[in-house]
């Protein structure tokens, strides 16, 4: 099993290295967070100095996961040794790709971001289940290094997900809609209920909770997200103002929701009510391995193991 370096030990790199501890890998970390370094190290992982844990990913031939906010990813690629095995779980993926074209041109790099977290952060809010049963988005470009998109296929399997390959513009597509949306949209919402004052608050309860959950992530984190996917997001919002403007003018001129209440009650039982899967399997040494495993995504579906050079696929 190859060895695993994770850079940034906060909500999801400190999960990353729990769980590629948990799975029997070699692995070891690095912060800019003394605090979030010393927690680690007192539940018993290795944590070193940024250079000290890239030299040693260099001499191991070491997956390194970048795991810190957009802002400070550069720093951390201009850092790298040549020809470095990388990998990232950055929330966006085009900005990524383009900073290690620019930046870390020698890195063997295929794009990652798991979806899972929780409004807390640093390393204690981590946990080696974090990863379990949710999706890990892997960048399958037909640039990309299959030796190296096998490797982060295989951690993101060790760490109990299921692996979602598509490409970066469409993962920041998707997001955009399904995680950075909401987050914006619980900031407008919780700012809205507040300003109704004590009365409002205390009336509160769990459509009011369930909507601004997530408000309550740090700031700074959730602005690095969500600007850091600036397009994509401006034509997620531009839907949402369209959908809101027009439900305000039909509660304005007729008083009636009943077509934005219904289209959102069909998505919602969309996504709880997902079609069953069927097995297939995708030969990651094939020609057109790339596009198959795009395609794959494209549908909704995910790879759930690896049999050598086999991917083994549940698909709608």
């Amino acid at each position: 099993m190859r060895s695993v370096c994770v850079v940034g030990l906060g909500l999801i790199g400190g999960s990353v290295l729990r769980a590629a501890a948990a799975a029997g890998r070699v692995a070891w970390g690095a912060t800019a967070s003394d605090k979030d370094a010393e927690a680690a190290r007192q539940d018993g992982y290795d944590v070193v100095g940024l250079a000290e844990a890239l030299e040693r990913a260099h001499e191991q031939d070491a997956l390194v996961v970048v795991a810190v906010p957009m802002p400070a990813v550069e720093e951390v690629l201009r850092a790298l040794p040549e020809g470095v095995r990388l990998t990232d779980v950055v929330s966006v993926k085009g900005p990524v790709a383009d900073l290690v074209e620019r930046v870390a041109p020698h890195a063997r790099y295929v794009g990652g971001h798991p979806m899972a977290g929780t409004a807390a952060s640093g390393w204690t809010a981590g946990s080696g289940t974090l990863f379990e049963d949710a999706a890990w988005v892997v960048t399958a470009e037909d640039e990309a290094d299959l030796d190296v998109l096998t490797d982060v296929v295989e951690l993101a399997l060790a760490a109990k997900a299921h692996v979602v390959p598509t490409t970066a513009a469409e993962h920041d597509a998707a997001v955009a809609r399904i995680s950075h949306l909401p987050h914006l949209l619980a900031a407008v919402l919780a700012s809205v209920g507040a300003d109704g004052g004590p009365l409002a608050l205390s009336l509160a309860a769990g459509s009011f909770g369930d909507g601004t959950r997530v408000a309550g992530s740090r700031p700074e984190l959730v602005r690095a997200m969500c600007e850091g996917n600036r397009s994509a997001l401006l034509d997620a919002v531009d839907d949402a103002l369209g959908r809101l403007g027009a439900a305000r003018g039909s509660l304005a001129s007729t008083g009636g929701l009943a077509k934005t209440i219904e289209a959102g009650h069909t998505a919602r039982l969309a996504l709880q009510n997902q079609p069953p899967l069927t097995d297939l399997t995708i030969d990651l040494t094939a020609p057109d391995a790339h596009a198959a495993l795009r395609r794959l995504g494209s549908r909704g579906g995910r790879i759930v193991g690896l049999n050598g050079t086999t991917a083994r696929a549940r698909t709608p």
